[in-house]
């Protein structure tokens, strides 16, 4: 039985390490934050100036002026900070945040990523999705195997415009767990109940081991 939105979050949130600073995409990634395991302390750390990212709020305890980078409501923490665009990208481009947990629409086989546009379709624009991919330490995707026609997201080479080349270091879908190797991609760990032929046959990627 493939993981569902939520097991997904909740296995991309053991990639969390204590100490980390930790900056999670836009949607499935952002379900991360509920799933911090027990005694792991991250800083969750936002594009649009926020460093310390509470849960999201109850309904009715929103603050419309607290918002993550997708525009969600979130809280804010005793030792929240604030700051500008600038200096927040100046932490992901030197270097200073440890991991970025990302959704995509497609990702090939040598970590190629592609998660920011679809050519001919409205586009708010491009995010900090490539200053990410290129300053942060390690880059973990989280996203559905298969689109909604049934094809596979997990390609031999992306057809979608780049948001960074050979930036991806693991994929985590509905199916199991796959990391980016030499040659292609080798499978870490498989969903409850889902076969390695499974994963194979809906991966048009090169998978090694």
């Amino acid at each position: 039985m493939p993981w569902t939105r939520e097991q997904m979050a909740e296995r991309a949130a053991k990639e969390l390490k204590d100490g980390f600073y930790v900056n999670l995409g836009i949607g499935i990634p952002t379900l991360v934050a509920n799933y911090i395991p027990e005694g792991v302390d991250v800083t969750l750390q936002s594009e649009n100036g926020m460093l310390g990212m509470g849960p999201f709020p109850y309904e009715g305890e929103e603050d419309p002026d607290l918002i993550n980078a997708g525009k969600q409501t979130i809280t804010e923490l005793d030792r929240t900070s604030y700051f500008s665009s600038a200096e927040s990208f100046a932490m992901i481009r030197g270097g200073h945040i440890n991991l970025a947990i990302l959704g995509a629409m497609e990702v090939a086989e040598n970590g190629d990523l592609a998660n920011w546009m679809i050519p001919g379709k409205l586009v708010k624009g491009m995010g900090g999705a490539m200053d990410l991919v290129a300053g942060v330490q390690r880059v973990v995707v989280v996203m559905d195997h298969a689109n909604k026609a049934g094809e596979s997201k997990v390609l031999k080479k992306c057809t979608l415009p780049l948001t960074g080349k050979g930036v991806v270091d693991r994929i985590i879908t509905g199916l199991g767990v796959l990391d980016v190797v030499e040659g292609g991609l080798k499978i870490v760990e498989l969903a409850d109940g889902v076969t390695r032929d499974e994963v194979l046959a809906a991966t048009e990627a090169t998978v090694v081991g």
